[in-house]
């Protein structure tokens, strides 16, 4: 990076900062705090959306997940359509007719206070874990950059979200998020851009796309069902429309920012506008990750993407062990280059005997490389004992930082920075909201001020930002974010959801009874990832379904024989 490149980080950030906290700084209450002033029109909700649901982790580790994996990724989104219409026909009307402040306080009028309190722990608890995976991300490129301790970038990013979203609460967020949107995509669209065009100059567009495809990079749709397999059409479908239910329709970080809308009708038409861009915005961020892929096979990448961890490797008593595979690597890959190159050329001729060949030939060459990589990388756990091995993260941010120009290194950083900043805003905006609203003010303090419960709710934002800064120094372990996140969410949502389904579909199922089946769900779900290779997408059905099952057969054994007769 130079001096163009922070000029532009700098400004980004600085202006998204100072741009939310001056135009929310007169915020004076709680409900304008954690509701906003019910202005936002639909397109402004469902930008305010996508943006909470679109992290930094999306931006850095999904086109590296697109390098490793193809775009098979892309299924995980299939059902959320679906789930977008039954939301806003089911559940946006009861919202609004109760007026609520979060999702969790019509669970009291349906069920009783325990059930509430359960429903939002649970939220609670992934969000926060959710929230310190989000700060991970930027703090990650910070540090990679700088060669910063991760810690120390950490507590620089907290304290910008910090401020503006304690000044200006759940108004703050979504006014910031319109602008970190237009950098997020115009940012990321360049970088797709600027990877084929450094493409050489025989290659054209076409090629590229064929010349992926054939190295099975556009995987889109997998027809074929594994209770083991995390993305293929059916679990996209089905499972994915569960998740998405649970997301959306009961996470408050998303419930939140449809309450804010000007109407019923605003918000729901916001659902749809997110139901509908979601997935292309997802597949032009995979794509842009092919594209890297593809300039990849044409420039030879690193051997371990995470140079910052292998100059320290290299430093070590492995350094010429590490050099030794370096230059087998730059061997293999130049081979590589070759059988691409004969691939490129049976594109060109059409010939389908000629591509296989090829192809085939590209194949083994990447295996060559795999074994070495993977040598590599067992070689720096030994060098640097507790290191993460995984570096499918660094592959994207390692490309922006060695290839593009700069200006546009740092408006890609930026990039992350919005959306780091974009997606942490939210998240803390409703962790506050639920802690204040259904935790402090239901459990702790029922009869105070206004200008009370807007302090505590401030100061529980604060509260939430540090403990997701500490969860992010020690979110180092996790493979790939994007998967990890996922991984989070699903360990929780099929029981809230579960619970949520209960309250309005099932109205002879009482509190105690829904309660249980609660913590038994949980149970299953955390015994299911712990024990078994089952996919975790199918955990939001599987804990869905057995809260539902549970709850109706606990019922029956609590239920009076005076209510069984009654039908109660």
């Amino acid at each position: 990076m130079n001096y163009l490149d922070w000029i532009v980080l700098a400004g980004t950030v600085i202006f998204i900062v100072g741009y939310g906290t001056w135009k929310t700084r007169k915020t004076a209450t709680m409900e304008s705090y954690l509701k906003g002033d019910g202005s936002l029109k639909w397109w402004m909700i469902g930008v305010s959306i996508m943006a909470t649901q679109a992290s930094a982790v999306t931006f850095l580790s999904t086109p590296g997940q697109a390098i490793q994996d193809g775009m098979r990724f892309l299924q995980f989104y299939f059902g959320l359509p679906l789930a977008m219409v039954i939301i806003s026909i089911t559940m946006v009307p009861i919202y609004y007719k109760l007026k609520v402040y979060t999702a969790y306080e019509y669970l009291e009028s349906r069920f009783d206070p325990k059930t509430r309190a359960l429903a939002a722990i649970f939220f609670l608890i992934l969000r926060g874990l959710s929230a310190g995976i989000t700060l991970y991300a930027p703090s990650l490129v910070l540090s990679t950059i700088l060669d910063w301790p991760v810690s120390l970038t950490t507590v620089l990013i907290t304290t910008l979200v910090i401020v503006y979203v304690v000044s200006g609460g759940t108004k703050a967020v979504s006014l910031t998020q319109r602008q970190q949107m237009a950098i997020i995509m115009s940012g990321m669209i360049l970088a797709g851009v600027l990877a084929y065009a450094m493409l050489p100059e025989q290659v054209s567009f076409s090629d590229s796309v064929a010349i992926a495809g054939n190295l099975g990079k556009l995987n889109l749709v997998s027809l074929d069902f594994k209770i083991t397999d995390r993305y293929n059409i059916w679990s996209g479908l089905i499972a994915g429309t569960f998740l998405f239910l649970a997301y959306f329709g009961t996470d408050q970080s998303q419930v939140a920012r449809y309450l804010g809308g000007r109407s019923m009708t605003e918000s729901r038409l916001g659902l749809i506008f997110n139901g509908l861009l979601k997935i292309p915005m997802q597949f032009i961020i995979l794509f842009i990750g092919v594209m890297v892929f593809v300039f990849y096979l044409f420039s030879q990448p690193p051997v371990f993407h995470n140079q910052v961890l292998m100059g320290r490797a290299l430093q070590t008593e492995y350094g010429d062990t590490l050099r030794t595979l370096e230059k087998q690597y730059a061997v293999v890959h130049a081979e590589k280059r070759q059988a691409v190159d004969e691939l490129l050329t049976a594109i060109h001729q059409d010939d389908d005997k000629a591509i296989d060949q090829a192809r085939a030939e590209v194949q083994v060459h990447q295996s060559r490389e795999r074994v070495i990589t993977d040598s590599v990388k067992q070689k720096i756990s030994k060098a640097i004992p507790g290191a993460k091995e995984s570096d499918t993260d660094y592959i994207f941010l390692n490309f922006v930082l060695n290839h593009l120009p700069h200006g546009i290194i740092g408006l890609l950083l930026a990039v992350m920075f919005s959306a780091a900043m974009s997606s942490m805003s939210g998240e803390l905006s409703a962790l506050a909201s639920t802690t204040s609203v259904d935790i402090y003010k239901r459990n702790f303090k029922a009869e105070a001020s206004p200008d009370h419960y807007l302090k505590a709710s401030r100061w529980f934002t604060v509260m939430w930002a540090l403990l997701a800064m500490t969860f992010a120094m020690l979110a180092n372990f996790a493979e790939n974010l994007i998967q990890f996140v996922n991984i989070v969410g699903s360990l929780f949502y099929g029981t809230i959801l579960g619970i949520f389904l209960t309250a309005f579909y099932f109205k002879k199922i009482k509190g105690t009874a829904v309660f249980c089946a609660a913590i038994v769900s949980e149970i299953c779900i955390f015994s299911l990832y712990l024990f078994t290779d089952v996919a975790f997408l199918l955990y939001n059905m599987i804990g869905c379904v057995i809260v539902i099952a549970t709850a109706a057969l606990l019922q029956l054994f609590l239920s009076t024989p005076s209510q069984q007769k009654k039908g109660v």
